[in-house]
């Protein structure tokens, strides 16, 4: 789960690191007034968008008079932004973060993260920081350093130190460096953080260490023990379908294929999804029903995955262990029934009382496509989709 920019400097703030004064707008008005309140004669008007590369994508204005803040403001409100982190489709900002502007010395960037293949959190940072730290890491990596942190042992001061110089900090400052990178750590650790990015983190004239920008990204499966940060979510900004599939229990991504897929079990839903990738489908979605694939949850799957219009064919592949085939099978029917289903509907059903489940289908009198295999049931979603796609070119053409 994301948050948004102001969000995590609030969260920050609390944990001793500094920050401008700002306030959030949700009008041209709003900005003047949070403008006037800040006072001074430069602001920043940010969109509030869960992405980063805002900068880029015309998001952050700088602006000197109020009314050059609230026609920044009137300009942005209601804006899609397109960076290369929300993909074509882009975000809608509705809502702005007008922030006091600061007389920067230097740019730095800086990251915590939680490094699944090394099982540690690695803590990054370079003294190039600003908008353009993607290319640095491709062109000159080694101006990049990464420090790994024993999750039990936890942060060290000597390594909040060496950051520190890393980042090419003077001495004077030091101290209130290792105070920030200390912050940041208890901040992760505190609230389930799986990533903490300032960027920048700026030296400012006066010699402060200062959070110019903050994104957050929280583990979703920690959410139930963090009630405060839960409460932060912004469903505007994720995906409808995923947010839809989370309010039901349901595991679920979407994808930019035409193939639906309704699978128990992470690694088949995995394993499914390339084996549809192997012979030339795309998959529209990972969909995660889980070990209690009941009728009623049948049904919510169902409805999740032919919500999306680009759905072409659906392929449902059960493996049955601690469910059964036949309960799965009467399920499947009882949903088909219920639905208007307008695509071809693939079947696969593995393990116990597998038999069974297949003669329920096949007896069921719906135009229900049965696979034995993985792999045929594939190439049967990836066929079908094609014939679907081929007849609905025909009918444009005539």
């Amino acid at each position: 789960m994301d948050i948004h920019e102001y969000q995590a400097k609030d969260i920050l703030s609390g944990y001793g690191i500094k920050i401008a004064e700002g306030g959030l707008a949700y009008s041209p008005e709003d900005a003047v007034q949070r403008a006037r309140e800040i006072g001074g004669h430069v602001w920043a008007v940010k969109a509030q968008i869960h992405s980063g590369a805002r900068g880029k994508a015309g998001g952050i204005k700088i602006c000197k008079t109020h009314d050059e803040v609230e026609a920044a403001a009137g300009s942005l409100l209601g804006k899609r932004l397109v960076t290369h982190q929300t993909g074509p489709a882009g975000k809608v900002c509705s809502r702005l973060y007008i922030e006091a502007g600061t007389d920067i010395v230097k740019e730095l960037y800086f990251c915590f993260l939680v490094d699944r293949s090394e099982e540690r959190i690695v803590m990054i940072g370079s003294a190039q920081g600003g908008m353009d730290i993607e290319d640095l890491a491709v062109n000159n990596p080694d101006a990049i350093t990464k420090i790994y942190i024993e999750p039990a042992v936890g942060l060290q001061d000597y390594q909040a130190r060496e950051m520190a110089f890393a980042l090419g900090l003077d001495a004077e400052i030091l101290s209130h460096a290792v105070k920030t990178i200390k912050g940041c750590y208890l901040a992760l650790r505190a609230l389930d953080v799986s990533m903490l990015e300032i960027n920048p983190l700026v030296v400012t004239r006066s010699g402060e260490l200062v959070a110019l920008d903050a994104k957050m990204g929280f583990d979703d499966n920690a959410l139930f023990r963090q009630l405060k940060i839960s409460e932060l979510r912004d469903k505007t900004q994720e995906d409808p379908r995923e947010m839809a599939a989370a309010d039901r229990g349901l595991s679920y991504i979407g994808l930019d294929g035409d193939i639906g897929c309704m699978i128990n079990g992470a690694g088949l839903a995995m394993a499914t999804m390339d084996m549809i990738k192997l012979v030339g489908g795309e998959p529209a979605n990972f969909l995660d029903v889980g070990g209690g694939a009941s009728a009623e949850r049948t049904e919510k799957a169902f409805r999740l995955v032919l919500a999306d219009k680009g759905v072409k064919a659906m392929l449902v592949n059960i493996f049955a262990g601690i469910n059964r085939c036949d309960w799965i099978a009467e399920g499947v029917v009882q949903a088909v029934k219920k639905i208007d289903l307008k695509v071809p509907l693939i079947v696969r059903l593995s393990g116990t009382n597998v038999e069974e489940g297949r003669r329920i289908i096949a007896e069921s009198g719906l135009p229900i496509i049965i696979a034995e295999t993985l792999a045929e049931a594939a190439e049967k979603a990836v066929q079908a989709r094609n014939e679907v796609v081929a007849k609905e070119a025909a009918a444009q053409e005539i």
